[in-house]
């Protein structure tokens, strides 16, 4: 009553009358290849060239009670066609593994195509990177040139500074050297005034001053003695 009532269930599908042996496709292939393989060989050319031979004669020359494919051979032919009708699905299987794994060969290459490519232009890239930072460094060369123009510039600017020391040193020489000569002239002008007081007789006449009573002057850079000035007349 169960399996009534389980047969007549809509919803479960019905068990399949004639079941079809099952079978491994991947070891039905691989048993397909090995008779393709043995087929494509010399050997197999050769033995069956050997078997056909042997038939052809012992059904020509053999008696005829013993022939059991007589002229015509009508079973050696269906034996030829049976294995020609096997032999070319067999191949045809085997072609189709090979080229299933052709294809999942060349995807791979071409992956593997791809990465590398990837590779090359991320090492090109990297390359071109390292190329401008080491253009970017400097060079020993390149610091041998800055040392010596940076050698030159503070021998420049030294000799700029010991010129400028000179020339500071000159004009406050000179500077100096006038301030003794406008001592000496004032000096000059007050003894002259104190000589005409003291020699006054009455005639507005009086004694000129000497050289002699001149005091001492420094020397100077580039002074001579035609440059030193004369002593100043007293007023009559």
């Amino acid at each position: 009553m169960a399996d009534l009532r389980r047969d007549q269930r809509l919803e479960q599908p019905r068990d399949p009358r004639l079941r079809l042996p099952r079978f491994d496709p991947e070891e039905f292939g691989r048993w397909s290849e090995a008779i393709a393989r043995a087929l494509g060989t010399a050997k197999f050319i050769v033995y069956m060239t050997i078997v056909i031979g042997i038939w052809l004669l012992w059904n020509t020359l053999a008696p005829t009670g013993w022939r059991f494919d007589p002229y015509t051979f009508t079973f050696l032919t269906l034996v030829l066609s049976l294995q020609a009708s096997y032999a070319a699905p067999l191949i045809l299987l085997a072609q189709n593994r090979q080229a299933d794994r052709d294809r999942l060969a060349l995807e791979e290459d071409r992956r593997r195509a791809a990465m590398q490519k990837a590779d090359t232009e991320f090492l090109a890239r990297e390359l071109a990177a390292l190329r401008i930072a080491v253009g970017e460094v400097a060079t020993r060369d390149f610091v041998r040139s800055e040392l010596n123009r940076l050698t030159e510039e503070l021998d420049d600017a030294a000799e700029r500074r010991f010129k400028a020391t000179r020339k500071e040193q000159r004009r406050l020489a000179r500077r100096d050297d006038q301030a003794v000569d406008n001592d000496v002239d004032n000096g000059l002008d007050n003894d002259v005034a104190l000589t005409a007081e003291l020699s006054d007789d009455g005639t507005g006449t009086f004694e000129r001053y000497e050289p002699s009573r001149r005091p001492p002057m420094k020397a100077k850079d580039k002074g001579s003695p035609g440059t030193q000035k004369a002593p100043r007349a007293s007023r009559g």
